[in-house]
């Protein structure tokens, strides 16, 4: 205004006037603008209530559809609040297409917030479910919250991103998982105790077992009513219950299951059904009669017992797999007992490096064993060498030597440190052997040693306590044993033969020895009666019986040990309290009296000397 004053394009006084006029008009014209600005508000807000109540009809009969179809209380109240958050949030619905082409204006993806997130779906299990978890880590098992890179570096997660594990998947049903893999995975152990015990399950992040909170989500507790049963072995079952808290008042049933099952005609057609669905699983060839005859005779042998079969079907299976090969190998339409025979030996081949080498070295000589002739104090043992899915038997000489001495009988393994306990029990067994058998007449003064020739490993069990007894009774007696038997058995304080493992093994590892050598017909194995009922040979051994080239002789004591050993009578016990002349129980009792006359002269030097020596005491205490 100044400026067109000083210009002279108008007068002071008009431009005195504009002014004035501008003002008067100024308030106004916020009375105006104040008034459109509340009439606009009122509108909006008019127009709000119009879209609700013009929506509200619809909403309500999409969720009260809802409603009536799940009737459960928190599914209603979650129903609810949805319809509640759409009535506030029209405009974003209102907006459509336009709301996401422009993500400026309003929030990124808001229908996300009415997504549901359906954990589990069991709408079509019609049975209680049995989830077997083969990988049960944390996440696997107990569910976990994801989280999505966003692109720029920063991890985001939101309710869509929980996921289940299978002990949810197993709610209301059974959850099977193995014992140490359960033990050895992080934070799985705990987690699971305290599920079953409260019978809740809180989803979290892994990272929350490390005390780091990556996440502010917090899923409601999840009920939880589900059966867990743990496999594993016995020591993981014993280590558990014996020092885990709480472990016997979760897990109060515990169900053994046998290695081996009684041979029964139910239980061979249980066999043939095992293989074949095995046949029908995996398409292989059929098999025949004499194929599963064959296949339950190793399952026996793999038992140790005629009279059983194994339950270890997974060895069972890969000889139906490895038959099956061989006889498509050769281009067979069907599976005989020729091609399991051949299974069997193949695998056999496979682990038999260990066994191979012996053989090798036996008949070389480096590792001597007779099996011919006749030798005094010398004598064949067996032995079971191997481990779990292969084992086998071989030879091994012990020898025994015997002088002057107290009665005394040194364990050469155990000096030496080579012996285990029970073999340590099974030498001081036979101690009690010689003293019930001898030892009641006069003192035993012979002082002998036994050892395992050439034997530079442990050895333990008490199975060659009767080859050591028979092999010390030849060294007093000086009577020769045969070398062409092998005897294997323990005995107790009496003489009785008891049974022992591995008879299959050893029977053959001797039979294998011989055969290379040619058998005569004199060669033969010594077996606890008890055992008769476990030979499950392979057919070799079983031809070579048959034809009378080679001997299984089954005995009760060690009398009829000693006999067959020796062919000499073991010799009864007369009246006049001595053993029969001319019979190994006289010959070891004569040479035993003999020890006794050449060892009583320092036994008598020793107590005169003694009883001077406490006159001379006496009669200075008396002074």
């Amino acid at each position: 205004m100044d400026e067109l004053v000083k210009s002279k394009k108008i007068t002071r006084k008009k431009a005195d006037q504009i002014v004035k006029s501008y003002t008067s008009y100024q308030d106004e014209l916020y009375l105006v603008f104040k008034e459109s600005l509340k009439l606009t508000q009122n509108f909006q807000k008019q127009l709000g209530e119009l879209e609700s109540k013009a929506v509200t009809d619809l909403v309500n009969a999409s969720i009260d559809e809802l409603k009536n179809k799940y009737k459960i209380k928190k599914v209603k109240k979650y129903l609810e609040k949805v319809a509640e958050n759409i009535f506030e949030d029209l405009h974003f619905f209102k907006l459509g297409k336009a709301a996401q082409e422009n993500p400026e204006t309003v929030k990124t993806d808001f229908l996300k917030a009415y997504e549901v997130n359906l954990i589990l779906d069991n709408s079509s299990v019609k049975d209680v479910p049995v989830i077997i978890e083969t990988s049960p880590t944390y996440s696997n098992l107990f569910g976990v919250i994801e989280k999505v890179n966003d692109g720029s570096g920063i991890w985001q997660t939101d309710f869509t991103q929980i996921k289940t594990g299978s002990i949810v998947r197993a709610n209301n049903g059974y959850l099977v998982i193995n014992a140490n893999d359960a033990i050895s995975e992080p934070g799985v152990w705990k987690t699971l105790k305290r599920v079953l015990l409260y019978g809740k399950l809180e989803i979290q992040d892994l990272s929350s077992l490390y005390q780091i909170s990556s996440s502010s989500l917090k899923p409601e507790p999840i009920e939880i009513h589900c059966k867990v049963i743990l496999i594993g072995n016995n020591y993981s079952y014993s280590i558990l219950s014996e020092y885990e808290d709480d472990f016997n008042k979760i897990f109060k049933i515990k169900a053994e299951f046998d290695y081996e099952m009684t041979r029964s005609e139910d239980a061979l057609m249980e066999y043939a059904r095992i293989i074949k669905k095995l046949v029908t699983n995996e398409k292989l060839l059929n098999f025949d009669k004499s194929a599963i005859g064959k296949i339950a005779e190793y399952g026996a042998r793999y038992a140790g017992n005629q009279n059983k079969l194994t339950t270890r079907f997974s060895y069972i299976a890969d000889l139906v797999r490895e038959a099956n090969f061989w006889a498509k190998d050769v281009g067979e339409k069907i599976v005989t007992k020729v091609h399991v025979k051949i299974a069997h030996n193949s695998a056999i081949e496979r682990h038999s490096l260990h066994e191979t080498k012996l053989k090798e070295m036996i008949e070389e000589q480096t590792i001597m064993i007779d099996t011919e002739g006749t030798r005094v104090g010398q004598i064949n043992g067996l032995a079971v060498y191997g481990g779990n899915y292969y084992s086998f038997g071989k030879p091994s000489r012990i020898t025994a030597s015997v002088g002057l001495g107290s009665g005394s009988i040194i364990n050469v393994e155990r000096e030496a440190g080579l012996s285990g306990k029970t073999h340590n029990k099974g030498v001081l067994i036979i101690s009690g052997y010689f003293r019930e058998k001898f030892g009641k007449r006069f003192p035993l003064s012979f002082s002998a040693s036994l050892v395992f020739e050439q034997g530079y490993g442990m050895i333990d069990g008490d199975s060659a306590s009767v080859t050591e007894v028979c092999a010390l009774l030849s060294s007093i007696s000086e009577i020769p044993i045969k070398q062409s038997l092998a005897i294997t058995g323990s005995i107790n304080q009496k003489g009785d033969i008891q049974p022992i493992g591995g008879v299959n093994e050893k029977i053959e590892g001797f039979f294998d020895i011989c055969y290379e050598r040619g058998l005569n017909k004199k060669h033969g194995v010594i077996i606890p009666h008890q055992n008769v009922k476990d030979l499950m040979l392979k057919d070799e051994v079983v031809e070579a019986v048959k034809n009378k080239m080679f001997h299984i002789y089954p005995i009760k004591t060690v009398d009829e040990a000693i006999e067959l050993l020796t062919g000499v009578k073991a010799g009864k016990l007369l009246k006049n309290c001595r053993y029969q002349a001319h019979s190994v129980y006289g010959e070891v009792e004569k040479h035993l009296r003999d020890m006794k006359l050449r060892f009583r002269p320092k036994q008598d030097e020793r107590p005169k000397n003694n009883s001077n020596k406490e006159k001379e005491i006496k009669s200075k205490g008396k002074k």
